[in-house]
């Protein structure tokens, strides 16, 4: 085969989703919301430096964000699988642009506060105990299951080019027009992505039909994860990289401030730098055609190994160059985690698995957000880093021996297929 041709090959497989319809207006309308969406991250934690100067200040609205997600993310499992999601969906993206529009009024109006930017994030955060896995199950909604790698692949391209220009603009607007205009766009944004679900095809959804109420369905998920070897070592991974490791918006504040004696524009480039490497990340992952555990386990060591790049960097430009790796990393390790759980879990489950992912993933950071956040006002932003190296090698040594054997035992079904016998 030619080397045009292998590219083509590669480019067709590479985006793959965007040949369903469905998945193709989904990616449009929700890609402005994820910009918008990352707009407002960067001027919150703005925001409250501007009104503090205190890292833990970061790490405290980090905790009121993302506690409702750890409470309440398994409940919204459950209520995922008794929901049509695409409807459920345009309840908690409307609840998102409410809250947008009110902290854009008090910070506008000159009433903000403190209190009122923890207010909102705890109220961001129990819809998002609902909308992460809704939204993380209606992807595989959207494509037929053998895309299903691929369709998360491309929806990680979608937030990281959101990561990549939101905190850029983002940056520019503080700097010129004020904070508070990056929470009007982001309410806005919103309209976007409830047109896009308003215009999709019902029925050329694969909607899993929805899952009638009964007695114990969230102690079921939590039992079927803890059955599976696979799926309980990716989340335990997926818990500690989230504690300890992904506690970007409590480091690079910092890292930009302090470390690098920079400004809001030098925070937004160094988010954009981790943004071009997810993008990068996103689309190495969507050229794989299955999800592979062992990728995952690696992939973790190398999230390990980048952010000790970042914390050693001696300039900017070094640290810039690190953190693209470090977002390459974190994006393939998010993607790949995802995948593998929605891959190896049964329709009828994916609500709830996914939501256990959700608390682990997302409800992990208040907790992780805090600590860190007292460690980096301790010792700095390169403490910080340093601590997200040391437990991502631990957790990937401690999951080694059940991926291992998942791994052999994946290796040996072709095997004794061949020579007639029935797999375990």
């Amino acid at each position: 085969m030619s080397v045009r041709n292998r590219l083509t090959a590669l480019r067709t497989r590479m985006f793959r989703s965007f040949s369903q319809r469905n998945y193709r207006t989904y990616f449009a309308g929700h890609s402005v919301s994820v910009a918008g969406t990352w707009m407002q991250r960067i001027g919150q934690d703005w925001l409250l430096l501007e009104l503090t100067g205190s890292p833990l200040v970061l790490g405290i609205s980090l905790f009121c964000q993302f506690l409702p997600v750890l409470l309440l993310s398994a409940w919204g499992g459950v209520l995922v699988d008794r929901t049509d999601t695409r409807r459920l969906l345009m309840v908690t993206q409307a609840l998102q642009a409410a809250l947008a529009a009110t902290l854009a009024v008090v910070t506008l109006t000159g009433v903000v506060t403190v209190m009122w930017v923890y207010v909102l994030a705890v109220g961001l955060g129990v819809v998002s105990a609902v909308d992460v896995p809704a939204r993380q199950t209606f992807v595989s909604e959207l494509v037929d299951d053998a895309d299903i790698v691929n369709a998360q692949a491309l929806t990680g391209v979608m937030h990281n080019l959101g990561r990549l220009l939101g905190p850029a603009v983002a940056g520019v607007l503080i700097l010129l027009v004020g904070v508070g205009v990056t929470f009007v766009v982001n309410a806005v944004s919103f309209v976007a992505v409830l047109v896009s679900l308003t215009a999709i095809d019902v029925g050329r959804l694969h909607a899993v039909p929805v899952q009638p109420r009964g007695r114990g369905q969230l102690r079921e998920g939590v039992s079927y994860v803890w059955r599976t070897p696979e799926l309980r070592a990716t989340l335990l991974i997926v818990a500690i990289v989230s504690l300890l490791g992904q506690n970007f918006r409590v480091v690079f504040p910092v890292l930009a401030s302090e470390t690098f004696d920079g400004d809001a524009g030098t925070y937004g480039v160094i988010t954009s730098a981790l943004g071009i490497g997810a993008v990068l990340g996103s689309f190495a992952s969507a050229a794989a055609t299955r999800a592979d555990s062992w990728r995952f386990l690696w992939t973790c060591v190398g999230f390990g190994a980048a952010n000790l790049l970042v914390a050693v960097s001696p300039t900017l430009g070094m640290a810039l160059v690190a953190v693209a790796l470090l977002g390459v990393t974190n994006l393939m390790l998010n993607v790949l985690g995802r995948a593998i759980l929605l891959v190896n879990t049964v329709p009828q489950m994916r609500g709830r698995v996914i939501a256990l992912h959700s608390t682990v993933f997302l409800g992990a950071t208040p907790f992780g957000g805090v600590a860190v956040g007292a460690l980096v006002e301790v010792g700095g932003a390169r403490s910080g880093l340093v601590l997200a190296a040391v437990s991502a090698v631990v957790v990937a040594a401690a999951a080694f021996p059940a991926l291992r054997r998942v791994r052999a035992a994946r290796e040996e079904a072709p095997r004794a297929v061949a020579a007639g016998e029935t797999p375990a």
